[in-house]
């Protein structure tokens, strides 16, 4: 049984209470918060104690920590509990600062102990059967690659103030989900964005709006399109061609009844929300951090993949920013030095 403390009991540290409280090996110790209602209120739900982070992570009995707290205290959390000999969960991105993660990546593997980024989405029973077809060879090589996640409505603007832009907050599940598709890191980035949604985003100085092309060594093209408003609801498809044919991953819908009569044929919209979207993915991706942290297997999701994912997001930044593409290397051999 692995024994849990929850740092965060926001939005999302409620989807991963719900995950761990549901697992058959793992158990909801203790919960933490900034604001001690919301750790009270999720605490009393599932029986677990309220804490702070720093008593929490220093408590023997804990074995594993999920870190659900605001991305900037992720690098300070994962050095401290890993430190202290804690298995532990991540949400993205693992900082908004590529050079604050690296270092975070050297303090968690001088201590030994196992860390996962939360890229759910690989954990997606679509996604994953995709990938498996790729691995399997089923369309030969991989040649091109569509990535689309269109979200249903925008975040409120004081957390898009926070968020570190689009490319760090939204984009970087599709930069990790190219890298877990095309098998390696892309050698340039090309990246446009635009303030089309919500005036006030632009305000911040943030785009609601981008679409990014990624060119590879070997030729390979990846294409991600990102919105922050869909009327329609959660959307989010995957379409990889192949020497050998074409794979695709469509929505899922509200439900799966498709009327055809005279005037037409229609169906149900997307899922609005991706917590409806993703909670299966949410579920599988905890299953996946128990048996690596019991057995002692590596973890299928790793800091090196979190650090992947948000130097591209770094490099788009700055290719969407200055209008001209920005190689990988430019991204990460200053910060290398």
């Amino acid at each position: 049984m692995l024994r849990v403390g929850l740092l965060g009991a926001g939005r999302i540290g409620r989807v991963h209470a719900q995950a761990i409280a549901a697992h058959p090996k793992s158990q909801l110790c203790a919960v933490s918060d900034a604001v001690a209602d919301a750790a009270e209120s999720l605490a009393s739900e599932y029986g677990a104690a309220v804490r702070s982070s720093g008593e929490i992570i220093a408590d023997p009995s804990i074995d594993a920590i999920l870190i659900a707290t605001p991305t900037d205290t992720h690098s300070d959390l994962i050095e401290t509990a890993t430190q202290a000999g804690k298995a532990v969960l991540c949400e993205k991105p693992v900082d908004l600062s590529l050079e604050r993660a690296l270092a975070c990546k050297s303090v968690a593997e001088a201590s030994g102990q196992p860390v996962m980024v939360g890229f759910n989405r690989r954990f997606d029973p679509s996604f994953s059967s995709l990938k498996s077809a790729v691995d399997n060879g089923e369309i030969g090589a991989p040649e091109m690659l569509s990535l689309t996640s269109f979200d249903p409505a925008p975040p409120p603007v004081s957390y898009i103030m926070v968020s570190g832009g689009l490319f760090r907050d939204m984009m970087i599940h599709d930069f990790d989900m190219a890298n877990y598709l095309m098998g390696q890191l892309p050698q340039q980035i090309s990246a446009v964005g635009s303030s089309l949604v919500d005036p006030a985003i632009g305000a911040a100085g943030d785009v609601d709006t981008a679409v990014v092309t990624m060119t590879y060594a070997d030729g390979r093209i990846a294409v991600i399109k990102n919105s922050r408003r869909a009327t329609y609801g959660y959307d989010q498809r995957i379409e990889l061609l192949g020497s050998g044919g074409l794979l695709q991953a469509k929505n899922i819908l509200e439900n799966a009844v498709v009327k055809s009569t005279a005037d037409g044929v229609t169906g149900a919209k997307p899922t609005y929300f991706f917590l409806e979207r993703y909670m299966p993915a949410y579920r599988a991706e905890w299953d996946a951090f128990v048996q690596a942290a019991l057995s002692g297997a590596a973890m299928p999701v790793t800091l090196d993949d979190g650090v992947a994912a948000l130097a591209m997001a770094e490099a788009a930044t700055r290719s969407a920013q200055s209008g001209r593409p920005v190689g990988m290397d430019e991204v990460l051999k200053p910060v290398a030095k």
